[in-house]
C-alpha cells in the first residue's frame, strides 16, 4: 500500500484555527461597537446643565431666603416647566460649626424620570 501524504492536514487545521480566530475578533469587535454606543448615548442624556442651573439656584435661595416657601414653589414650577423634571431641596441651616465657619446643609434632588440624581453640598459661611 502507498504512504499517505499528511502535509495537507496541517494546511486545514491551521486555515481552522485562523477562522476561528477571526470570528473570535470579529464579536469582540462588534460588542465594542455596541459598548460604545450605549456609552456615549448615557453621556449624552445626562442632564448636566440642567442640575448645574438647579444647583446654582438653589445656592442664591440658600444665601439669600432659605425658609422661603415661594421661591421653592417658584423653583419647582420651573423645573416642571422648563426642564420636564421634579426638584426637590431642603436647607439645614448651621448644621455644623468649626472654629471659623459655619456651614448649611443643601440636600438637592433632581429627577427627570429618566436621571436621578442627588447632591448633599455644605455651604460655608464665615463666623
Amino acid at each position: 500500500m502507498e504512504r499517505m501524504n499528511e502535509d495537507g492536514q496541517w494546511i486545514v487545521l491551521m486555515g481552522f484555527i485562523v477562522s476561528v480566530s477571526l470570528f473570535v475578533l470579529a464579536i469582540i469587535i462588534n460588542q465594542s461597537v455596541t459598548v460604545g454606543q450605549t456609552t456615549s448615548e448615557a453621556v449624552l442624556e445626562f442632564p448636566k446643565n440642567e442640575i448645574t442651573e438647579v444647583r446654582e439656584a438653589v445656592i442664591d435661595i440658600a444665601k439669600k431666603d432659605p425658609s422661603s416657601d415661594i421661591l421653592k414653589k417658584d423653583l419647582y414650577a420651573l423645573s416642571m416647566d422648563r426642564m420636564n423634571a421634579v426638584v426637590y431641596y431642603d436647607i439645614t441651616n448651621k448644621k455644623y460649626e468649626d472654629d471659623y465657619y459655619k456651614y448649611d446643609e443643601i440636600l438637592i434632588r433632581f429627577n427627570n424620570g429618566v436621571t436621578k440624581y442627588n447632591e448633599t453640598y455644605w455651604l460655608p459661611e464665615k463666623k
